[in-house]
């Protein structure tokens, strides 16, 4: 089931093409993302996810076609106003090694001069929503394990109140307790402060655990996108059905 066309998106592309290199990294993507859910951007290495999300922060600016974000085309060059609406976790986590991670957290709020007394709130609240103790906010990055890390980058990610949030395999290198903690969390998340959310990953099934929406991306093309429940029993190819394989039936 796709979008109406008239609903709401937070981010659209229209005739999308993109070349990195000798590599075609997106050919021909047409996608309306919704509003308020969460959209899984699932493929192998190489199939173009990662490249949509940067393009919707203008980290990549398209070869040809137009991308808009949260309803406005991108101004390439001055973002940072767009960027302030939106938070952005990659799977490195990219912590600042030389900054402890109460420093890492309200980076963005301090560079956007909010007020003492604001960023005290928010970094309790996200603290709280991420399961993280207050003893870890003094701490170095290079102290706290790979999942207490990926906590505190969507800590950072959220602290503006983003109305988009981009997670690029943010969960991809922690061993499989930590990520199934990890996702209740982010769902929880997710339900206190819903937003839309553009996943990307390689997994189907953290794709089924995580999103309503999937977008499945093959060399740069879109093979199928749509409700979650509508892909798995409608694929639309042979690379679709053989991904929907790995996935539980979902119950409506």
């Amino acid at each position: 089931m796709k979008q109406s066309d008239h609903s709401p998106s937070a981010a659209e592309f229209s005739g999308v093409r993109l070349q990195r290199g000798t590599v075609l990294a997106l050919d021909d993507v047409s996608l309306k993302l919704p509003a308020r859910q969460i959209t899984a951007v699932l493929g192998a290495s190489g199939s173009g996810k990662s490249t949509l999300i940067q393009l919707i922060i203008g980290l990549l600016r398209p070869d040809a076609g137009t991308v808009t974000a949260l309803g406005e085309a991108i101004d390439y060059r001055r973002p940072a106003a767009l960027r302030k609406r939106i938070g952005y976790a990659i799977q490195d986590v990219a912590l600042f090694p030389h900054l402890n991670i109460r420093e890492n957290i309200v980076l963005p709020a301090r560079l956007d001069k909010r007020s003492a007394g604001e960023i005290a709130s928010r970094i309790d609240e996200l603290m709280t929503l991420m399961h993280l103790p207050s003893s870890v906010l003094g701490r170095w990055p290079h102290e706290l394990s790979g999942g207490q890390q990926q906590r505190a980058g969507l800590c950072r990610a959220m602290m503006l109140r983003p109305e988009l949030l981009l997670l690029d395999e943010p969960f991809s290198g922690l061993d499989t307790m930590t990520r199934r903690s990890i996702h209740e969390q982010f769902l929880a998340l997710q339900q206190a402060e819903p937003i839309a959310t553009v996943l990307v990953t390689h997994d189907p099934q953290e794709a089924i655990n995580l999103a309503q929406t999937i977008v499945v991306m093959k060399e740069g093309r879109v093979q199928q996108h749509g409700d979650v429940q509508h892909v798995i029993a409608n694929p639309a190819n042979d690379y679709v059905a053989e991904l929907c394989t790995s996935l539980p039936s979902v119950s409506s």
